[in-house]
């Protein structure tokens, strides 16, 4: 990931602590290690709770991460707050009940 101008580089350091899928860093565009190492190094990143992050960052991975590519003319893909919020604030659906 390349530092965008006023703004820090994500480092996986932190993330890796928590989990260690992918110590050789951090990939998008798919669903494997590279890409979960990423989603919780910015769902860690952007809340800064360990819990939070760790609850949501394999959905975050499969809805956001995995999607992303880097075909802009700028080769840089961007994330929003409101797009990352969207993926926190979903609830799972309710169990529905047996009927007999």
């Amino acid at each position: 990931m390349e530092k965008c101008p006023g703004q820090e580089r994500l480092t996986p350091e932190w993330s890796l602590e928590l989990v260690n899928h992918s110590p050789s860093g951090f990939e998008w565009g798919y669903g494997g290690s590279g890409p979960a190492q990423l989603a919780l190094a910015l769902l860690l990143d952007y809340t800064g709770d360990e819990a939070v992050a760790l609850d949501h960052y394999q959905v975050f991975k499969t809805e956001i991460v995995s999607q992303l590519d880097c075909a802009g003319s700028d080769g840089r893909w961007r994330l929003t707050a409101s797009e990352i919020d969207a993926v926190l604030h979903e609830t799972p659906d309710e169990p529905v009940a047996p009927t007999i």
